[in-house]
């Protein structure tokens, strides 16, 4: 590595250059990097929800459910399946093997989902979402008419959100949801349809063959070319209640009978499957995901830049709130982790003085600190990843050991020219010394990081970067203190003007008496005077010694159990989610009295801004990593200068509707990092189910356990209608 100095004070000037190429292209680099919350890795995983509205648990998993999962159970890849099934829902998680794109996994699950449509109820409408964290939405936003008039905004929302928002570059979807469904309803009087020899199926041919509009041909004129269509649409009421009816067996003569004759057709609300409200105000969500590649800080920002233009497309008189974002977020932590890099920058450059003593030392040592973080911007850049928690704090981490192979360098170059050596001379013996040291330090410390980057499945991808990073940050301190601090030694320090003198008198064996001078006067100095009698203190007694090391290394390691380990910590989010656990028979009705009462409660705390309540059936990219799809969900965004934990403790404390539980987790993005889950298997119902019993009994004592719950869902109450065949056929 000696070489590279050689090469570099042979062509100052390059070096000199290729600095500040370096440094425009690190600056450059800084600017285009994408700002995410944690790199944006692919989990082989995937979800398929289904909605089968009216279905008890036990139909919903017979029916759906069982079937879904022995289509994709033979799925190439596949590792696992974990099927719930809930009234009128069902949720399918799926793991295949890590590697397997997002792409892949989605594919392969439409294919299997395609292969047994005909198995399913006709009522059942399944849905794959992937397990990308792409798919987590990066923005929500709630959408209400001043007036409650919801209806107004919902058509026009549906329109005008997607080509707005899409304007933003890196958004793949917008999703539009919560706006109320129309349906056309036949009311059939059975008695007038028997009456004239007709039944429910000539209803259903009659609407299959009227409103088609089918291409028959073309023909020529003077004008030219004509297109010819036969049939036209049914778009009112008034024209479906007129469409006729004809019996399989037509009397001679009969009245033709309309469906407006044996039905009052009506145009209403589907019903309601899940409710919306924001502040107590029922709404509409517009939910937006961006690509792989998109910078989630810069896609927040555009979507909150639009909002004036939604506000205005709506006609105004509307309600825009931001339920949840990820861009406050990710910037608060970019910015954290940013001050206390800068100020780990400071206190280096302040040691390194006080060590050096020296201004001019401590400049060229401390330019080694930028000039390495630049390259690693550039090194990001190349390898396509983002600026997120883990990059950042890689940098973090080697801020601190960046500097020390320049410092062992300038150091040395300063001693060498304290021995009165000439300035290339003092240079060159002065890194040729410490070069292999510092290589080999530096390449040992890369080596700890390396294992992690070789690491495979989700370990793997999610701290790839940060070991490249802390890898590329400490490669490029190697190279700028064998490279760019020497050119700068040899241009910025000399030779003590004491010693020039005194050399100019007495210029024979003038080195070697100067370096005798000189170590002699730093056995003299006050670190040496401090560090070997400590030095030779441990040496006489080994034993001791050795001993004291092995015991802080044994208390070391008794602290682990302490440290709170999660996968993604809530800490720094400004929101929470709170959950409240009904009976498995409650209705959509009693579900919404229990959750106004929980989220006026909640409303009503110091320091909570937004509540967010969602009632019913609602998924989107979080079911994939173990979020619920159905039940009651609040989300709670507290004022930033109150305290999340203290209001998430509050919201526990508050009284539960009868029958209920209130439960809360951190975030709000990806589920819970909170929570452990326990698979229990068993040969029968009974069993199973006894089996969680007694789990949940002996759980209900542990300490620091806030909420038990299980997928084992209570019995519910089911109306069952036997039909008698025989009188049937009567």
């Amino acid at each position: 590595m000696f070489i590279l100095s050689k090469l570099s004070l042979a062509n100052r000037a390059v070096v000199a250059l290729i600095t500040v190429i370096v440094a425009a292209f690190g600056f450059l680099s800084v600017g285009s990097l994408k700002q995410e919350l944690i790199p944006s890795i692919e989990i082989p995983s995937a979800a398929i929800v289904t909605s089968y509205p009216g279905a008890s648990p036990e139909v919903v998993d017979a029916q759906v459910s069982s079937v879904i999962e022995n289509a994709v159970i033979g799925l190439e890849g596949l590792e696992s399946t974990t099927a719930t099934s809930t009234t009128g829902l069902s949720v399918l998680r799926v793991s295949f093997q890590f590697g397997t794109t997002t792409e892949t996994a989605i594919e392969r699950l439409n294919s299997a989902l395609s292969s047994i449509e005909a198995q399913l109820p006709s009522d059942a409408s399944p849905r794959v979402i992937s397990g990308s964290f792409d798919s987590v939405p990066i923005i929500v936003l709630a959408i209400a008419d001043l007036d409650g008039d919801n209806e107004r905004i919902g058509a026009t929302l549906e329109k005008v959100a997607p080509n707005l928002f899409r304007q933003v570059d890196g958004i793949r979807d917008v999703v539009v949801s919560g706006a109320k469904q129309k349906r056309i309803n036949l009311d059939i009087d059975q008695r007038a349809l028997a009456a004239s020899g007709l039944s429910q199926q000539n209803i259903n041919q009659a609407l299959q063959a009227n409103g088609l509009v089918l291409p028959v041909g073309s023909l020529n004129d003077d004008e030219g070319s004509i297109a010819i269509q036969m049939g036209s649409a049914v778009e009112t009421v008034e024209q479906i209640a007129a469409l006729p009816l004809i019996s399989q067996n037509p009397q001679p003569g009969a009245s033709v009978v309309t469906i407006g004759d044996v039905a009052d057709v009506s145009y209403e609300d589907a019903p309601v499957t899940s409710i919306s409200r924001v502040n107590g105000r029922e709404s509409l969500a517009v939910s937006i995901t961006k690509t792989p590649d998109g910078n989630s800080v810069a896609v927040s920002n555009g979507v909150q830049d639009l909002v004036p233009e939604l506000e205005a497309a709506l006609s105004g008189n509307v309600s825009v709130v931001t339920t949840f974002d990820q861009a406050p977020f990710i910037e608060k932590s970019i910015k954290d982790l940013t001050v206390e890099g800068l100020l780990g920058l400071t206190f280096a450059v302040i040691v390194i003085l006080v060590f050096l003593l020296s201004i001019k030392s401590t400049i060229i040592t401390a330019i080694s600190i930028p000039t390495s973080v630049l390259i690693t911007f550039i090194g990001l850049q190349s390898a396509d990843y983002s600026l997120n928690l883990l990059t950042l704090g890689a940098l973090t981490i080697s801020i601190g050991r960046v500097v020390d192979d320049s410092i062992v360098v300038i150091e040395n170059i300063n001693r060498h020219l304290s021995y009165g050596e000439k300035r290339k001379k003092a240079v060159l013996t002065a890194v040729k010394e410490v070069a292999g040291a510092i290589t080999a330090s530096t390449i040992t410390t890369v080596a700890v990081f390396l294992p992690i980057a070789l690491v495979d499945g989700l370990v793997g991808e999610l701290f790839r970067p940060f070991a490249f990073t802390a890898g590329i940050a400490l490669l490029a301190s190697l190279l700028v203190s064998l490279t760019i601090v020497p050119v700068l030694a040899y241009w910025f320090l000399r030779m003590p003007k004491r010693l020039q003198a005194i050399k100019a008198e007495n210029p024979k064996n003038f080195e070697k008496k100067q370096r005798i001078a000189e170590e002699e006067r730093e056995k003299r100095g006050l670190l040496q005077r401090g560090y070997l009698p400590i030095l030779n203190g441990t040496r006489n007694h080994p034993f001791i010694t050795l001993t004291a090391a092995v015991l802080l290394l044994a208390y070391t390691f008794s602290l682990v159990p302490l440290l709170k380990t999660n996968f993604i910590d809530g800490g720094g989010s400004n929101q929470f989610s709170a959950r409240v656990e009904m009976p498995a028979s409650s209705s959509l009705e009693e579900q919404d009295v229990a959750a106004t009462q929980v989220e006026n409660d909640i409303a009503a705390l110091p320091g909570v801004e937004v509540v967010q309540t969602t009632i019913g059936s609602a998924a989107d990219g979080r079911v994939a990593f173990g979020a619920r799809a159905t039940g009651i969900s609040i989300n709670v965004i507290v004022a930033d200068d109150y305290e999340v934990s203290e209001v998430r403790d509050q919201v526990l404390k508050l009284e539960a509707p009868e029958g209920a539980e209130i439960t809360v987790s951190t975030g709000g993005g990806f589920g819970s990092s909170e929570t452990i889950d326990i698979q229990v298997l068993a040969a029968d119902n009974d069993l199973l189910t006894q089996a969680v019993q007694d789990l949940v009994t002996g759980l209900e004592g542990v300490d620091n356990v806030t909420s038990i719950t299980s997928t084992l869902e209570a019995d519910e109450r089911v109306l069952e209608i036997i039909v008698d065949r025989e009188k049937a056929e009567e």
